[in-house]
């Protein structure tokens, strides 16, 4: 029988970075495996907009609508008893202004997330103080990505492959953001490529966590990890060296090639209602 544990918010996630405790987070797109993530005991669950090239085999990210997002919200959310729930916002609400940011995230908090993130949002430091004072918890994301990487000078790939890091001289400026977006209300910060250099002077400049992705590490209040790529669920890692946790695609292939093998050698097949044969 799964234990009842009372659901995490915002104030005990800040409670955490100043306790030092870590901060668990995952990325999921649907009720199942958010409803297992919730039972592992993690303590933020995100709605990212990569489901739409990670779940439903898009191209672009920027295909994302907010009715799509709000969907997959609530399906995520129908999992979720414990565990904080983060919306993403889609491209196209923040950049056509406060009003219509605050529109989206009421809409956002009505399909059930506890806190609504926002890509680059010290570009949009009005729309995340409308947002908070509207009483819906702002998740701030900052730092570099392969959008805004050309602007600070950046190879974003060999940052990624560990090449480069984000440089001394770009760790006080990456520091400003983060006490911007602090001042403007943000509950939570979401810091990309945050590096070891810069991660810690983010952490230290503001009170509340600063959690993050790839280029994260032990130096943040937590980290974030899309769970299809934490148990090795999606069809690359079939043939892929990355380590993960488990490798669920290795399963699913090896349990549906023996499902198929029983179809075809007219065997009973695992599951379902059991028919016994006619005698």
């Amino acid at each position: 029988m799964e234990s009842v544990q009372s659901p995490v918010t915002v104030p005990q996630l800040q409670k955490m970075k100043r306790e030092g405790r870590k901060i668990v987070g995952v990325v999921a797109w649907d009720f199942q495996i958010a409803r297992i993530a919730d039972r592992a005991g993690v303590d933020l669950v995100s709605v990212g907009d990569s489901v739409g090239i990670n779940l439903w085999g898009r191209a672009d990210p920027l295909e994302m609508s907010l009715d799509e997002m709000v969907v997959v919200c609530k399906a995520v959310r129908r999992g979720t008893t414990r565990a904080l729930v983060s919306c993403d916002f889609p491209f196209g609400p923040l950049q056509q202004g406060t009003a219509s940011a605050l529109a989206a995230a009421l809409r956002l908090k009505e399909a059930g997330a506890d806190v609504v993130k926002l890509d680059e949002a010290a570009e949009y430091p009005d729309a995340v103080r409308a947002i908070a004072d509207a009483g819906i918890p702002v998740f701030a994301q900052m730092g570099i990505t392969q959008g805004n990487a050309a602007k600070y000078g950046i190879a974003h790939a060999q940052m990624l492959g560990g090449a480069i890091q984000v440089p001394q001289e770009m760790a006080g400026k990456l520091a400003d953001e983060a006490r911007l977006l602090e001042r403007a209300g943000a509950s939570l910060i979401d810091f990309t490529s945050s590096g070891p250099v810069a991660g810690p002077r983010v952490v230290e400049a503001v009170a509340i966590p600063v959690l993050g992705g790839l280029g994260g590490g032990p130096w943040l209040d937590g980290r974030m990890r899309m769970a299809h790529a934490a148990i090795g669920y999606a069809a690359s890692f079939l043939d892929s060296k990355t380590e993960t946790y488990a490798n669920v695609a290795k399963v699913t292939l090896e349990a549906l090639a023996a499902y198929s093998s029983d179809v075809r050698s007219s065997r009973q097949i695992k599951g379902g209602i059991p028919v016994k044969p006619v005698s």
